[in-house]
């Protein structure tokens, strides 16, 4: 049994964060060398994403909501 409900939006958004992180240790150990050009896309990017993914799972869940009502 869930403890709470999943949260797309927050889950897409976190993993971009994970993302950033990433890339920002990749470059802090010399693996990797970032432009500073790569964080703004990829942060607005990924937060239009996890609102996106936000609003399509609030009318989703909106809809289902309305249903098990009618049917009751």
């Amino acid at each position: 049994m869930l403890r709470h409900e999943f949260r797309p939006g927050r889950a897409s958004a976190g993993l971009v964060m994970l993302t950033l992180t990433g890339g920002y240790a990749a470059d802090a150990a010399g693996a990797w060398n970032i432009p500073w050009t790569f964080v703004s896309p990829v942060l607005l990017g990924g937060l239009s994403l996890a609102a996106t993914v936000t609003w399509f799972s609030y009318r989703l869940r909106r809809r289902r909501d309305a249903r098990e009502a009618a049917a009751q």
